[in-house]
């Protein structure tokens, strides 16, 4: 089969031939129909992530293995079952749940397959779906999305689940309470649409783009903010009030520090983005102000269900989509778009 991976040291796709999987055991074969390009591909294709004055933390040091093929929002039709995968079927279309854990430790057993420490996902330690097709070890990892375009459906693995896992952590709150909302991408874009969904009402939005910020009030942000050197002025006065919570899809060293500070006493920072850096805090406010800052990463699959089930009533809007065909050069164009920031919203592509 065709698939489109990443070298050691080497930023361009390469179109390989490598053998067609066979599932065993609960595993299934998908043939990939959407693939969505995530910005976490883009950290993966530099080869690892800024940690700031410690320097950079590589994919080599996290042991993953090269080629490496990325693709981790991926919405396939089944093609083979192993011999003990008996709840699926054969030409149905399917959802994966790319984040899968060892299956034995405490955080597995207990559904949080996103906490293990020892993960295998797709798209990263495994094959993803920037290929024909896909290997997911255990049908349970499938999910039906009957009545959801699939380009949107694909999304909702990554983009919609961590935006909606995040939106956990600080919900509830009075619904006028200010939640602030750092970069209006693909995540941030839906995290407004959940919060909306979900009958919030003070939503300010943070980018540096004018046209995501536009995107931003169309998906129900009531205020935006450019993101400068005034923006921690410009947000406080904007919503009047210090925030309640913030939710940081950009996380480096400039939104997290202006996240401290424009929280309430007793506030709220969800750290999500990976764009990497480091912040210094000072550590009496923080108890003095008794922020809690908690880092949070994609979801677990119970989260992903539920989404899958409130997108089918047709309640939470689309974020924007653009389609491209599904190969080697256009992942690396999306790729090269998204670290431009080039792209509004999500590209998918399609198989």
């Amino acid at each position: 089969m065709h698939s489109y991976a990443v070298q050691p040291d080497d930023t361009r796709i390469h179109d390989l031939e490598i053998d067609t999987p066979t599932p065993e055991g609960r595993g299934v074969l998908l043939k990939v129909i959407r693939a969505g390009v995530c910005h976490t591909d883009t950290h993966l294709r530099e080869g690892g992530y800024n940690l700031g004055s410690r320097g950079t933390m590589t994919m080599k040091d996290r042991g993953i293995e090269y080629p490496m093929v990325m693709g981790h929002e991926v919405v396939g039709v089944v093609e083979k079952l192993g011999p003990e995968a008996t709840e699926s079927t054969i030409g149905s279309t399917k959802l994966i749940y790319p984040w899968i854990g060892c299956g034995e430790c405490r955080e597995c057993r207990e559904g949080n397959d996103n906490r293990c420490a020892a993960g295998k996902n797709l798209g990263i330690a495994r094959h993803g779906g920037y290929a024909e097709y896909i290997l997911v070890p255990d049908e349970k990892y499938l999910v039906d999305i009957d009545g959801i375009d699939p380009s949107w459906a694909a999304t909702l693995a990554c983009s919609g689940l961590t935006a909606y896992s995040a939106v956990d952590k600080v919900l509830p709150l009075d619904p006028d309470e200010p939640i602030v909302v750092f970069g209006a991408g693909g995540l941030g874009l839906t995290a407004i649409a959940i919060l909306k969904h979900r009958g919030h009402e003070s939503i300010c939005a943070v980018d540096v783009s004018d046209r995501n910020l536009e995107l931003a009030a169309n998906m129900g942000a009531s205020h935006t903010v450019k993101s400068d050197d005034e923006a921690a002025k410009n947000i406080t006065e904007a919503v009047g009030n210090p925030a309640s919570a913030v939710i940081d899809f950009v996380n480096n060293g400039a939104t997290a520090s202006t996240a401290f500070d424009i929280l309430k006493k007793a506030g709220v920072m969800v750290q999500v983005g990976l764009f990497g850096g480091e912040v210094t805090i000072p550590t009496a406010l923080l108890a003095l102000r008794m922020v809690h800052i908690e880092g949070s990463f994609v979801g677990t699959l119970g989260q992903m269900q539920d989404l899958v089930s409130i997108a089918q009533t047709g309640s939470l809007p689309n974020i924007p989509i653009v389609e491209r065909p599904l190969n080697a050069a256009e992942v690396e164009q999306a790729l090269d778009d998204l670290t431009s920031g080039g792209v509004s919203g999500r590209v998918v592509l399609t198989g």
